[in-house]
């Protein structure tokens, strides 16, 4: 019988990580907790990189940043090891994927910032409380998400358009997504969009450009929140030399709770 990830704790679950024993997206896992994106970058770009997230809020949310070296995310989670406690990353080499890993013992460096970026599956746990059907969790695959023709505001050498993640709902299920997810900006916030996907440049919505398709009810509408897989969209626009970010849908799991993370 598989494990019921959703009622352990973070630091269970990072350790189940680390030891090799999750590998799969994380969405649903520690119910309660806020989940984060992954963005390392070497210590030349992390100004301009920490500029653009300041300017871009709502798919960058800032959670936290590392020390110059340090693996350790000493705001959201003491003790954890950002090289080891997520369940999948990748590897950008001038805008180009390299390599998807389990593990960054080939890939740290002395001179690396780390930073973590708020995660929508932080604010699904409120959407499942208030009895929405999340359909990714629902049909038990990655969240899809998609390249628009959104532009982020430039910041240094970043720029690049914005990646948005898609849940289908009833348009009444959508006015309650927004009330619950206005709630909370650090975490994306409100959705940016919802209805027609050609208005923001998605020519396909079956075929997302991260993660798997959600099939779409008759009577639904595909709304979309802002994504913290943006950072990856931007890597191939702007090439820079190295870049490490988490796979799409395999989290950094914090040690904070979603309700401390809600302006309500």
């Amino acid at each position: 019988m598989p494990m019921d990830y959703s009622t352990m704790k973070p630091g269970e679950v990072r350790s189940l990580i680390r030891e090799g024993k999750i590998t799969s997206f994380t969405s649903g896992m520690c119910n309660g907790y806020a989940q984060a994106n992954l963005v390392v970058l070497p210590k030349d770009l992390a100004f301009d990189f920490l500029l653009f997230t300041t300017r871009n809020p709502k798919p960058c949310p800032v959670l936290d940043v590392t020390e110059v070296g340090s693996p350790e995310p000493r705001a959201v989670a003491p003790g954890a090891d950002l090289r080891y406690d997520i369940p999948k990353y990748r590897i950008y080499r001038y805008g180009e994927l390299a390599d998807e890993v389990t593990d960054l013992s080939r890939y740290w460096r002395d001179d690396l910032v780390a930073f973590l970026l708020g995660c929508s599956f932080s604010f699904e746990g409120p959407m499942l409380d208030a009895g929405l059907d999340v359909r990714h969790i629902t049909e038990n695959h990655n969240v899809p998400m998609y390249i628009t023709n959104i532009p982020c505001t430039p910041a240094g050498v970043f720029h690049g358009p914005m990646v948005v993640s898609m849940r289908p709902m009833t348009p009444k299920a959508a006015i309650r997504a927004i009330q619950v997810t206005s709630r909370m900006p650090n975490v994306h916030g409100a959705p940016i969009h919802f209805g027609d996907p050609a208005a923001i440049g998605i020519r396909d919505i079956d075929k997302p450009d991260f993660g798997d398709p959600s099939t779409i009810k008759q009577g639904e509408v595909p709304v979309f929140w802002p994504c913290g897989v943006t950072p990856q969209a931007v890597a191939m626009a702007v090439k820079p030399e190295f870049m490490i970010t988490h796979a799409p849908g395999h989290m950094f799991i914090t040690d904070v709770k979603n309700a401390d993370l809600s302006v309500l």
